[in-house]
């Protein structure tokens, strides 16, 4: 399918790797501008290095920058007054058992989480209602609907971004404007592999990855990790005028292990 995004410029946060590296080639690929972004220049470089090896001719802008913070926000916001997508992909976890969750670490994941979000989607969804159109994906997570025991804190970020997202929905009636929130289950990044073998030391990456998957989400009905391309080629899909009629809705592309008809 030719989603044509042929003169739309795509900001996807937290870009330099994993989902959303993987965000960003599926939208080169279907002609956007796309913003990679990262917290150093040497992870930036390498992904646009990435991207470029398989796709040549794509339009790609670097940009280094903490979207986990205000400052790092507002200087994107004064380089990059609009955009026509914004992919809120930027977000953090950590296994920690609810009674070690500290107030700090409580604070964190809400900064990176929700408020990298909340400032960008201020001030972008602003210009895309004036203009009549744009998007706006927040990837969220199957925590966000199944919250996980060892991950209290994370799994209230997910709910609250499927929140959100759907509150920003509501501001775009009359427009071609849409916001949706994309719900990934276990997919294999470097952070998630790396996570999986503390959880199963010494096994062979394919069999903790098994492991976990029978033993911590036996409820996945294709029973296996989530490649991130798979991801990206979902939020895609969203962003282009196929997707027209979605709009605040909550993507799961989890793999079947939520067990619910809506």
């Amino acid at each position: 399918m030719n989603l044509d995004l042929n003169g739309k410029t795509a900001l996807v946060t937290g870009s330099s790797g994993g989902i959303g590296l993987e965000i960003a080639r599926s939208l080169a690929a279907e002609g956007a501008k796309v913003i990679i972004s990262g917290r150093t220049q040497s992870n930036v470089e390498e992904a646009i290095a990435d991207v470029r090896a398989g796709l040549p001719n794509a339009e790609l802008v670097a940009l280094v920058a903490d979207h986990g913070n205000a400052v790092g926000c507002d200087e994107t916001l004064s380089l990059l007054p609009e955009v026509d997508i914004l992919v809120n992909n930027l977000g953090i976890y950590e296994a920690v058992g609810f009674f070690d969750e500290t107030d700090e670490a409580w604070h964190k994941l809400f900064e990176v989480n929700i408020m990298s979000g909340v400032r960008l989607a201020r001030h972008y969804l602003q210009g895309m209602i004036r203009r009549g159109h744009g998007r706006v994906v927040f990837i969220s997570s199957e925590s966000g609907v199944s919250p996980a025991p060892e991950m209290a804190h994370y799994s209230a970020t997910k709910t609250m971004q499927l929140g959100i997202s759907r509150s920003l929905a509501e501001l775009t009636k009359g427009t071609e404007v849409t916001v949706n929130s994309v719900l990934p289950g276990p997919t294999r990044t470097k952070s998630v592999e790396k996570f999986i073998q503390d959880v199963f030391p010494g096994l062979p990456t394919a069999e903790a990855e098994r492991r976990f998957m029978s033993e911590n989400r036996p409820a996945s009905l294709i029973g296996r990790f989530i490649d991130p391309k798979e991801i990206g080629g979902i939020v895609a899909f969203l962003c282009s005028a196929h997707a027209s009629i979605i709009n605040g809705s909550c993507i799961r592309a989890e793999g079947g292990l939520v067990r619910s008809v809506f």
